[in-house]
């Protein structure tokens, strides 16, 4: 028989055993939460969520088929980054509004720029876009010196997976093995679809590798795999493209021949389909410049961005006979 005493003690025990085990399964399940990560724009979620997984939630600001150069963040962006534990940007001064977002919402944790360590184009003369990059009469800031598409070298994609698994390690060493794992699979995969790019446009004629689009997001594209890209606006699509520009573009066209003209998912096609009109030259399907499509179509992750618009340049270049 046990007195009231040590049943007393007894329930006790019980109780803080149960407390105990309660608030230790609360703490696995807080430790085991995902990550919540702030992306700039679409191109960057992806990466992230590849090199991420299951340990990452990544919440994108600006979405697919979004113009970042546009961007006007609203209050609700402002909330998500606020509660955000990491944020993820390109860098290289494309998201301009980002700083501002940044100081709006009280963020104060780790900045992780992917480019970092990239090694960045100057953007020439026309591609600066006639309004240049300074801050414009509308009061947005306009581009630097630097192009900042890096991503459309997969081989520069290559840094950015390994920034951002670099940056995830530090925040969450418990499961660095993950993330390292991870880079290291979708390293193999960008490294494959770099060298099959490389071969892809080596087999087209040199003086066929000319490609007109809406505006210079795609220079680094071209240094990659040896093709020059020509485009009536600048490397933003702030920099509306002046009359000169256009004309340039035009007389290029007819003197050269060049076929393979695109409108992008973020630009209006008004100014190319011009163009085309005035050239007698076909206007192509779109190309996915800074922003990925949709969710459920092909240009929807990175690596599909860069495979569509390989496919869409490459039958340009080299028609059916």
């Amino acid at each position: 028989m046990f007195d009231r005493r040590s049943l007393l003690a007894a329930a006790a025990s019980f109780w803080l055993a149960a407390g105990y085990s309660a608030g230790a399964h609360a703490q696995d399940a807080k430790a085991e939460a995902p990550i919540e990560a702030v992306a700039s724009f679409s191109i960057i979620g992806d990466i992230v969520q590849e090199i991420g997984g299951d340990r990452v939630k990544v919440i994108t600001l600006v979405g697919p088929d979004s113009d970042a150069h546009v961007f006007e963040p609203t209050p609700a962006d402002v909330k998500k980054l606020g509660s955000a534990a990491v944020l993820f940007e390109n860098g290289l001064a494309f998201e301009t509004w980002l700083d501002r977002l940044v100081q709006a919402s009280g963020f104060s944790g780790p900045r992780v720029v992917l480019s970092e360590g990239v090694k960045a184009r100057k953007a020439d003369e026309h591609e600066h876009g006639h309004e240049g990059h300074a801050h414009g009469e509308d009061g947005h800031h306009h581009h630097g010196e630097y192009d900042p598409h890096a991503w459309q070298n997969v081989g520069n994609v290559i840094i950015y997976a390994r920034n951002a698994a670099s940056a995830l390690e530090k925040i969450d060493p418990e499961h660095a093995a993950y993330y390292r794992d991870r880079a290291t699979a979708y390293v193999g995969k960008l490294e494959v679809l770099d060298a099959k790019l490389k071969e892809k446009f080596a087999a087209v004629p040199e003086n066929k590798r000319k490609v007109v689009t809406s505006h210079h997001a795609f220079g680094y594209f071209g240094d990659a795999y040896g093709l020059t890209f020509l485009a009536p606006e600048g490397v933003s699509t702030e920099a509306e493209a002046s009359a000169a520009d256009v004309a340039r573009i035009v007389d290029q066209i007819r003197k050269e021949g060049i076929s393979a003209v695109f409108v992008e998912n973020i630009s209006s096609d008004k100014l190319i389909r011009q163009i085309a009109s005035e050239t007698g030259a076909k206007v192509g399907g779109d190309l996915y410049s800074d922003a990925l499509a949709k969710p459920g179509q092909p240009a929807s992750t990175y690596i599909g961005l860069i495979e569509w618009n390989a496919d869409q340049i490459g039958r340009a270049l080299t028609p059916a006979p």
